[in-house]
């Protein structure tokens, strides 16, 4: 399941985006301020309106303004902010383009769905089918889409109510009746959206169930156990992975202690005994963080990485951005923020993506529509030397014009 093209508007500086066509892996590059953030929001707003309901995802976006502060500044308020994401699904045994379309507003100043819709074509004529299609929490939905033995019109709508602040893939996703909508929310559930913290990642834990690894990274001592303990094979791939890229890693435990918590110890080949992981460096940990995630064996769908240069050595920006491109081969879809040139440069033209601010709000256009850097790049340039040496400076306006 890969998103194709994602819609954005009246979302913070937002305001207008449309990406098709997106690969696997997509890489964005731009200045700070720029909307990088803003955009990887989008997909955490989607999430935490699914988690809960959109009040509370505005108020995580927007504080106590909520809806105000987070549509764009020089739309009014009586506008919607509109999400609406493409992506392919297999659906009885045919692959299909299915769209996922919602706009959120104010009515009577609190926030509420003005619109979901769920679609996609039933076969290859005609126009897409709407298996869901909700107005401020009322609406039909479609139970039986994959008899395809019927005709559109017999198919069984039922009529469903929920709260006109929830989102009704939150619902009815839930119900096996309702199969595209449940393995909408099955993707939305699974995106991760990394906010790393070094210090949370470190020291003693106590044990969680599950072996992904939570977004700031606070259960790497539990994710990296399990791991060990029931796919050792995949750990040991980690471990020398580990070994290759981190000068004078030789070993890595994930133990139990003696009080029942969890932790890990570093073993460098220099020592005998090796070493709790506050005696190590911050790049070591983030990377061992990302082999783990990266090789989860229930891999994420979706993963949205910010900076991942932050805390890692520069030469190891290559390897990453290789280990980035092997997960989006092996089926997942991977969205990466980056500064590094290093990192850039291991990253083919048609992967990479500018974002620039113009007038306060962002302009985001494909490096492969611009004709001066697709041609440095044909003729041999590195997008990271050309980064590097401000050489793509004013492509949002180039793209525009």
């Amino acid at each position: 399941m890969v998103i194709e093209e994602i819609r954005i508007q009246n979302f913070k500086a937002l305001k207008d985006i449309h990406l098709k066509n997106l690969p696997a892996l997509a890489v964005f590059i731009g200045k700070n301020g720029t909307g990088k953030t803003t955009l990887f929001r989008v997909f955490a707003f989607l999430k935490n309106c699914l988690s809960g309901n959109v009040r509370i995802a505005l108020q995580n976006e927007g504080g106590f303004r909520g809806f105000r502060e987070v549509i764009t500044r020089d739309v009014d308020v009586t506008e919607s902010i509109v999400i609406e994401l493409k992506f392919r699904l297999t659906i009885a045994e045919k692959e299909r383009l299915v769209t996922y379309h919602l706009e959120i507003g104010l009515q009577d100043g609190k926030p509420l769905v003005r619109r979901e819709i769920l679609r996609y074509k039933r076969s290859s004529y005609g126009k897409p089918f709407h298996f869901l299609d909700f107005s401020a929490g009322r609406g039909e939905a479609v139970s039986n889409e994959e008899d395809f033995s019927k005709p559109d019109a017999e198919l069984t709508r039922e009529e469903q109510a929920v709260a006109p602040d929830v989102l009704a893939i939150s619902s009815l996703g839930q119900l096996e009746r309702f199969k595209a909508a449940k393995a909408f929310r099955e993707l939305i559930e699974n995106w991760h959206i990394s906010d790393f913290h070094i210090s949370q990642a470190r020291g003693k834990k106590s044990h969680q169930e599950g072996l992904h690894l939570s977004s700031s990274g606070d259960n790497l001592p539990s994710v990296a156990f399990q791991l060990k303990e029931e796919h050792p094979d995949i750990f040991a791939t980690v471990l020398q992975k580990m070994r290759d890229r981190v000068p004078g890693v030789s070993n890595i435990e994930a133990k139990i202690g003696d009080d029942g918590s969890l932790l890990i110890r570093y073993a460098d080949g220099s020592f005998k005994e090796p070493f709790l992981d506050f005696n190590v460096s911050d790049g070591t940990i983030k990377m061992f963080a990302y082999m783990l995630l990266l090789h989860e064996p229930k891999p994420h769908k979706i993963l949205c990485i910010e900076e991942p240069e932050n805390y890692l050595y520069p030469l190891l920006m290559n390897l990453l951005a290789e280990e980035f491109a092997e997960y989006a081969h092996r089926g997942g879809q991977v969205f990466v923020s980056t500064h590094s040139p290093q990192f850039l440069n291991a990253i083919p033209l048609e992967n990479l993506y500018y974002i620039e601010k113009i007038d306060g709000t962002s302009v985001v256009a494909p490096f492969a529509a611009d004709p001066l850097s697709k041609g440095q790049m044909e003729a041999g340039d590195k997008a990271g030397y050309l980064w590097e040496q401000g050489l793509l400076t004013g492509f949002g306006e180039r793209a525009t014009t």
